[in-house]
């Protein structure tokens, strides 16, 4: 099974994993999130995430998000993927948003791992675009 890990400070990870499941389906075993919360030590943290991880065996592959790179959260995690011998089998991103985790999601049976990981940076730097709202009254002004 390829698993979507979600890590973040914060409870960001937490409600990105509740926007995918309306999104992407509610219940979903193969998107697993933990938080590093204000005042938790990085011990801590790392004991949730290893109960998190318990369901991922050595077959699977992981796709790691991280709110920032060189965060506490994703480096605490690739520590984790580590122990447990499986960062060969891991993809790891650090900036993530919602259209690249539903992306992530959607599409991550359907193709390799790193070639997932190639589409998915790409395709999430393109959705970040300026909303601009333009009223009806300045367009007649003009």
């Amino acid at each position: 099974m390829k698993y979507v890990v979600l890590v973040s400070h914060g409870m960001f990870a937490p409600g990105l994993h509740s926007a995918l499941d309306m999104l992407a389906g509610e219940g979903r075993e193969d998107i697993l999130s933990a938080s590093l919360e204000n005042g938790m030590g990085s011990d801590v943290y790392a004991e949730n995430l290893r109960k998190r991880l318990e369901v991922v065996k050595p077959e699977d592959e992981i796709l790691l998000f991280g709110d920032l790179v060189g965060g506490s959260p994703l480096t605490t995690a690739t520590n984790v993927i580590a122990e447990k011998d499986m960062l060969k089998q891991t993809v790891i991103i650090g900036g993530m948003n919602l259209p690249l985790a539903l992306s992530a999601v959607l599409m991550k049976d359907g193709m390799e791992l790193r070639e997932l990981a190639d589409m998915l940076i790409p395709e999430a730097r393109e959705e970040l675009k300026e909303f601009q709202v333009t009223s009806e009254e300045s367009e007649d002004e003009i």
